[in-house]
């Protein structure tokens, strides 16, 4: 069977990558290492911006090799900088050349300079890291403990550290190998999935996947501590403690919306040869100031995009719709289509065959529909 936009020579020759974040077990020496690093980089990353701005002001356009041996030259002015690591700034500077290259392609904005505290990461040298058990032994800083073992075994190709909460996090990618080779799915169903903000995922067969809403059920703590916060001396001991308790909160919430979206996507990528989804546009659907915030509740940019990732890494075609096909105005039974269709109504009643079905489902069969017809090309 042959699956439009899936070379099998991709598959098979594709080396498997498996990505893990783990907590890590930190005391105040380490903390305070991690902080200085993330600074480092940001130093470094703020550094290098500049300099490629002064060269657009005499219409020189510096290359991410430029900028990089430019700052190790400039460097060397600061004492501070030698007690660092190294590879820190150079894997900032690296991605400031990215986000150039994206601007050059104008798919997004110039990059902005770095505020200090703001997603506080870096990335270190991979072939220094060493990992045995539960610890993992980082350049300059030595071992540190983790909370989980490594899940998989080959060559780290990238280790990054990075807080979230008042919690440090490893994340490891690791190339086991192997070739990605798909998956027998034979026997295996046909599946359209329908994303929403009622019900996270409704698929062809009537099964939905509630959507859990975290920022609306903690919204009113979240308020509450956010006030709290603000009533707090700006950059106080008392505001710190406060921040970190805001912080936690936020990580509690992004921690229960994920949790849902690996446990959907990983049993429906099990289930399925082929799946059938709509395309998305998110940026345009939160202009929508009525549904901005229940969007961004639901996250349902993030639940498409672990889909794809697990579908990739077992081999099953992701099949997406045109971007303006009207999937829940269209009857699954007839093929008749409504003119207007509002979101309060939320039974799809045909006016072509007087067919009465769930919206979401009856979307959910046009988007399999259309699976089907472009897995059997």
């Amino acid at each position: 069977m042959a699956f439009p936009g899936v070379s099998p020579s991709r598959i098979i020759n594709f080396m498997a990558h498996r990505s893990q974040k783990i907590a890590l077990r930190t005391n105040n020496r380490h903390e305070q290492w991690f902080r200085s690093q993330c600074g480092y980089a940001r130093f470094a990353y703020n550094n290098a911006l500049s300099d490629f701005k002064a060269g657009l002001e005499v219409d020189t356009f510096r290359s991410k090799v430029d900028l990089n041996n430019r700052w190790n030259k400039r460097k060397k002015v600061y004492e501070w900088v030698k007690a660092q690591d190294q590879r820190a700034g150079l894997y900032a500077i690296d991605n400031l050349g990215k986000a150039i290259k994206n601007w050059v392609a104008k798919r997004s904005k110039f990059p902005k300079f770095k505020k200090r505290g703001h997603k506080l990461s870096y990335t270190t040298d991979e072939q220094s890291v060493k990992v045995e058990g539960k610890r993992i032994k980082l350049p300059k800083i030595g071992w540190v403990g983790m909370f989980q073992e490594l899940r998989f075994e080959g060559e780290i190709t990238r280790v990054s550290i990075s807080r979230t909460g008042k919690r440090w996090f490893v994340s490891m990618t690791v190339e086991t190998g192997t070739p990605n080779t798909p998956r027998e799915t034979r026997g295996l169903p046909v599946v359209g999935i329908d994303v929403g903000i009622n019900s996270l995922a409704t698929l062809d067969n009537s099964k939905q996947y509630p959507n859990p809403r975290p920022l609306k059920r903690y919204e009113r703590k979240l308020k509450r501590e956010q006030r709290r916060m603000s009533k707090k001396v700006f950059l106080s001991n008392n505001w710190y403690k406060q921040k970190d308790k805001v912080a936690k909160l936020h990580y509690r919430i992004a921690c229960i919306r994920n949790d849902v979206h690996h446990k959907a996507t990983t049993e429906i990528v099990n289930s399925a040869s082929v799946i059938g989804i709509e395309t998305l546009k998110i940026t345009n659907m939160l202009k929508n100031k009525k549904l901005a915030k229940a969007l961004s509740d639901s996250a349902l940019g993030g639940f498409l995009s672990k889909l794809k990732s697990k579908a990739e890494v077992l081999g099953i075609p992701i099949i997406q719709a045109p971007q303006f096909y009207a999937s829940s105005k269209t009857c699954s039974h007839c093929g008749d289509k409504k003119d207007e269709l509002s979101l309060s109504e939320r039974t799809y009643h045909c006016n072509g065959c007087g067919a009465s079905i769930d919206r979401d489902v009856n979307a959910a069969i046009n988007l399999k529909a259309i699976a089907v017809g472009q897995a059997e090309m």
